[in-house]
């Protein structure tokens, strides 16, 4: 198990680093994370919805993603959480009312284990926040529960970027149960940057405070393109308008609104590592500016999302930018191409206590929310707009969108494994406004460059170069041998095998 002393302190990715190194060891290994919160999902093959962060790791591990590998993932909005078991929407749930049910939960969570291990040699789990928060620990499922159960060798990382690593670490361990003490078999510092043997006093104190050792120290590791489940990360890019003086103008801004509930924000990673083009998150109106490209993004909540979008000035300054022919390119993903409809109906109460929310009216379309949860893979290829190509991706939305006779489908999908063909999204008139339900559609190559190149195009700039984004664009497959790298290097191995050797798993 990959434990953590706090939120965003790097669990993901290493639990991810440990499943590309067990699979170039050539062991079968699969990721687990028995309750996971988060907005950012994946639909598996089969169908199901999981945590956006075990489909990564599923993938360094070179297997398909299943729903047993996140058996309960929480989807937070309003105070409430929509709860999703083994795939499927079950509940909508307060805090309170999760706890208390909590242990029908767990044994859905504990099943999905038993299977993934009767599988696989090894299991990498992944933790939640900190394992020893004293309010929440009695109804925690993701951490000691899990390592109990699966009698799981625990690593605890820490993040040093928060400052008070010292401090993270003895405090995490001061407040482990004495019971759980044992299971701990080192601790990891995350997102170091310097010489490490500036530590080397601190080490040793944990090591005589706590009977175990410091395994490593990891190096902050740029240009991640490892998928996060946490939107902490979104932190990291800058809503404010960018500065282009001195430079040589040719770089491309896009702003993603940046709305409260935001999903599957790892839709526009190609985007952050992409040379030339600039990404920002903005969540105030004043802080568009005049990019190149405007999208809005999924959302767990999308009326009330709209509503406070509305308040901060976003529908006047986005009207202005559709009505200038110069302006940006807008995209709408899932709940932000509902957004840019004429209006959202939600006679069931699923999402807003209002039977009808008007939209932005930049897409002549209307949604109806229902309680069903359309959850596809699909395959298709673009039938109308600048763009011809064809994309891969997946729908995870509640609700159905239906166009004007006049507005004319974007996309021509083919949903997996049904067969069926929808026509889906939205054209507007002027080829400037665009509109999907489809998760991932700019990780498709050949539609990314095309968008990219129209960008450029539209400011007399030359298209790019394919040489250009070629290291930044290698096989998916590629993205995490560095991280499974960092291991081998900063990582004492040996200690962590014998711990797996010890409780009879193949290191």
């Amino acid at each position: 198990m990959i434990a953590g002393t706090s939120s965003h302190a790097g669990k993901s990715v290493i639990a991810t680093a440990f499943c590309r190194l067990f699979a170039e060891r050539g062991i079968r290994v699969a990721p687990f994370k028995a309750q996971n919160m988060s907005l950012n999902s994946y639909v598996t093959l089969e169908g199901g919805e999981i945590g956006r962060a075990q489909a990564a790791q599923a993938e360094a591990a070179g297997i398909e993603p299943h729903v047993h590998m996140n058996p309960i993932l929480l989807k937070p909005a309003g105070g409430v959480s929509q709860v999703v078991v083994l795939g499927e929407p079950a509940a909508t749930l307060s805090a309170r009312e999760y706890y208390a049910a909590k242990d029908r939960f767990w044994q859905a969570a504990a099943g999905a284990y038993d299977d993934l291990a009767s599988r696989y040699e090894i299991v990498v789990l992944e933790g939640a926040g900190s394992p020893v928060e004293i309010n929440l620990i009695e109804h925690d499922l993701a951490n000691y529960r899990s390592a109990r159960h699966a009698d799981a060798a625990v690593v605890i990382v820490a993040d040093i970027e928060r400052g008070g690593v010292f401090a993270q670490i003895v405090g995490t361990w001061e407040l482990t149960p004495e019971a759980d003490r044992e299971r701990i078999v080192g601790f990891l510092i995350n997102k170091f940057r310097g010489d490490p043997t500036l530590l080397d006093s601190g080490l040793r104190m944990i090591e005589s405070r706590t009977g175990k050792p410091v395994l490593g120290v990891l190096p902050y590791l740029e240009n991640l393109r490892v998928d996060q489940e946490d939107s902490l990360s979104l932190d990291d890019d800058s809503g404010s308008i960018p500065d282009v003086s001195g430079q040589d103008g040719e770089s491309t801004d896009v702003a993603v609104v940046r709305v409260d509930s935001i999903s599957n924000f790892t839709d526009f990673d190609p985007f952050r590592r992409e040379p030339g083009v600039r990404l920002r998150f903005v969540r105030e109106a004043r802080e568009l500016g005049a990019p190149d490209l405007v999208i809005f993004p999924g959302s767990k909540a999308t009326a009330s999302d709209l509503a406070r979008l509305r308040d901060r000035g976003f529908a006047d300054r986005i009207e202005k930018l559709a009505r200038d022919p110069d302006g940006p390119i807008i995209i709408g993903i899932c709940g932000g191409f509902q957004m840019l409809g004429d209006r959202i109906d939600d006679p069931e109460g699923v999402e807003s206590r209002d039977p009808t929310v008007p939209g932005l009216g930049l897409l002549g379309v209307v949604t109806r929310f229902s309680p069903i949860k359309h959850r596809f893979r699909v395959t298709g290829s673009t039938r109308t707009g600048p763009i011809a190509s064809v994309v891969r991706g997946y729908e995870i939305h509640m609700g159905r969108t239906d166009r004007r006779p006049d507005v004319e489908p974007w996309i021509e999908l083919v949903r997996e494994p049904s067969g069926e063909t929808i026509a889906d999204g939205a054209v507007d008139p002027s080829g400037r406004i665009f509109g999907t339900y489809i998760h991932g559609i700019f990780d498709n190559r050949l539609f990314f460059n095309q968008l990219i190149d129209l960008l450029r195009k539209r400011r007399g700039l030359s298209p790019v170069d394919p040489e250009r984004g070629r290291a930044f664009h290698a096989a998916r497959s590629d993205r995490y041998a560095p991280i499974a790298e960092a291991l081998r290097t900063h990582v004492d191995l040996a200690t962590i095998d014998r711990a797996l050797a010890h409780s009879g798993r193949t290191p």
